[in-house]
């Protein structure tokens, strides 16, 4: 057997799908993106105008190594020469005094001819680039190749006064040892032969070696190539500027401005406390989003949406209820509890009205009770009559002539037109709100959804700002919350779910609306210049179970809600609550 009613559990997001509810987050902070791409912008400007006037000449340079074989491969030139140091005395004083004194730059412009020099190196090579920035083509190739031929000057100098160092070092061993070998030579040719003259023939040969080792050592020296290095490519004037110019700049510009505007946005969504999204609502609740609300034309909407020129909020009605009608958990009991956060429950009573409407219309018998015995305003604001099913106020035990505790008896019909009609229990001031919700007449009004095609819709005041809902919360158990996603924290909804469940009921899923006209974003406020409706603290005396015969010597009692004041249903607005 196939179970037709079934649970609407959140879905399972996978990460795709978490991507995209971010992205369509970041897009809601327009001003964050709208001020990087400004920035951005500002900034390819400055890029633009700054690097107009600039001019860049580069000239390359290959170093190699004193050698006196340089078609020898064994030699590594990278083993003999420290590139990063050659880099580093490129960049050195001694080379821009040599290249100031020949292009005749005065000590005043001195560092000026120093900053415009960059030196690099590329990767895996012995060559060094010597780029040169100045206001004027000419002017960068000039000074481009001025600092690549005091470079080389300077490494020529420097090898040379290496060699020379060695050659004199070599020469200053070998000088003593001649000498010696030249008295020695002069000493032999003068003794007589036998064993001495033999002796100082020993001495002589080995005199005789270290001469020729120093001598050979001196004759390599002097045989080495000691040039520094050859220009591969020397500089010329460029033809253009370097910057990107003004459309590149301003196109890097917009880039990195929107790149720092959706970072900025995505911090901002980090540590912004709203929900923002049906994501984040479902998240916070463990619960689905069972519908949201259109954006109506005209201040927030009809209280009652049947009959509206625009169907779209009936229909979205509609379905809200069809997704509760197949939750188990609320076909089981078929009571339900609509509430909001905190603030406003305008759009709570709207939802809980056209959901009573929904559910008359699949032909069951709903009751809608209003529980916000603080500020009640239904009656006042729906086409009503007095009467409708006995069943729901003439119980056993009910309230005595005269008693004007809630709930007092009084019942009226709700004309939803195409939709039906259903019973309205409409709230009432009492000087002790706990007490009314939580008496055994409360009770057995609520119990009514046990009897056979009955649905009981209970309206209460906002959970966080009063505890009437958690009185009602286990008698009802499923609990559908109202919110706009914008204006309500995710550790609100966290809260409201674990208040929930603390007291025994179920959050069944969250409707979420647009915010109201005139509503400041995280309050209830109320439109500005809009009054709110008067209201009498006194509680009304309550409408009698039966109705008395007509007596014409007799004015009748007028009382409020009871189908003489009703108003044509497309006139009907919600009121601020």
């Amino acid at each position: 057997m196939i179970e037709t009613n079934r649970p609407a559990s959140v879905p399972a997001e996978d990460e795709p799908d978490l991507l995209r509810d971010q992205f369509k987050q970041l897009l809601r902070y327009r001003r964050l993106l709208g001020a990087g791409v400004g920035i951005g912008l500002l900034g390819g400007v400055y890029l633009g105008i700054s690097t107009s006037d600039t001019y860049v000449a580069t000239t390359d340079i290959v170093l190699r190594a004193p050698t006196d074989d340089p078609f020898n491969p064994s030699l590594a030139p990278d083993k003999a020469i420290n590139i990063g140091s050659e880099r580093q005395v490129a960049l050195s004083s001694s080379i821009a005094n040599e290249a100031a004194k020949k292009l005749g730059v005065t000590s005043k412009d001195f560092s000026g001819l120093r900053s415009g020099l960059q030196v690099t190196n590329p990767p895996q090579t012995m060559v060094l680039r010597f780029t040169y920035t100045a206001s004027s083509p000419r002017e960068a190739a000039t000074r481009a190749n001025a600092m690549t031929e005091a470079y080389l000057l300077k490494r020529q100098e420097a090898l040379d006064v290496t060699r020379d160092k060695m050659v004199k070092g070599y020469q200053e061993q070998r000088d003593p040892v001649a000498k010696n070998l030249d008295e020695l030579v002069k000493q032999i040719n003068s003794m007589p032969a036998g064993p001495g003259r033999d002796a100082a023939y020993s001495s002589k040969t080995d005199l005789q070696q270290k001469v020729n080792t120093l001598n050979s050592n001196i004759a390599k020296l002097q045989a080495l190539d000691m040039t520094p290095g050859r220009v591969t490519s020397p500089a010329t004037p460029p033809s253009g500027t370097d910057g990107p110019g003004i459309p590149m700049s301003l196109a890097l510009g917009a880039a990195v401005g929107l790149a720092l505007g959706l970072l900025a946005a995505w911090v901002r969504l980090v540590f912004d406390p709203a929900a923002r999204s049906e994501g984040d609502v479902a998240r916070a609740l463990r619960a689905p989003v069972l519908g949201r609300l259109p954006r109506t034309k005209t201040g927030g909407g009809p209280l009652l949406a049947a009959g509206e020129e625009d169907p779209r909020l009936a229909e979205e009605f509609r379905s809200v209820a069809f997704r509760l009608a197949y939750d188990s958990r609320f076909a089981d009991r078929r009571r339900l509890l609509v509430v909001a956060p905190r603030g406003s429950s305008e759009t709570a009573a709207a939802v809980a009205v056209n959901l009573a409407a929904s559910f008359a219309e699949t032909g069951k018998d709903v009751l809608l009770i209003e529980a916000d015995l603080r500020t009640p305003v239904l009656a006042s604001q729906l086409p009503t009559g007095a009467g409708g099913r006995p069943r729901w106020s003439q119980s056993a035990g009910g309230p005595a002539q005269g008693e004007s505790d809630w709930p007092d008896g009084r019942q009226l019909v709700v004309d939803a037109g195409e939709s039906g009609a259903f019973d309205l229990i409409p709230g009432e001031p009492v000087r002790n709100v706990a007490r009314a919700l939580t008496s055994p007449r409360a009770t057995r009004l609520i119990s009514e959804a046990d009897s056979p095609n009955s649905t009981v819709v209970v309206l209460a005041p906002p959970v966080l700002s009063y505890a009437d809902a958690l009185a009602l919360v286990d008698r009802v158990d499923g609990v559908l919350v109202v919110c706009d996603p914008r204006a309500v924290h995710r550790t609100d909804l966290s809260r409201i779910r674990e208040l929930i469940s603390g007291a025994g009921g179920t959050v069944l899923g969250a409707v979420v609306h647009a915010p109201l006209p005139g509503e400041k974003r995280g309050r209830g406020g109320r439109q500005k210049g809009a009054a709110a409706p008067a209201r009498d603290s006194r509680p009304p005396a309550p409408q009698p179970l039966t109705r008395e015969p007509h007596q014409p010597d007799r004015q009748e009692q007028h009382i409020p809600g009871d189908g003489t004041d009703t108003v044509a249903l497309r006139t009907v607005r919600m009121g601020r609550r």
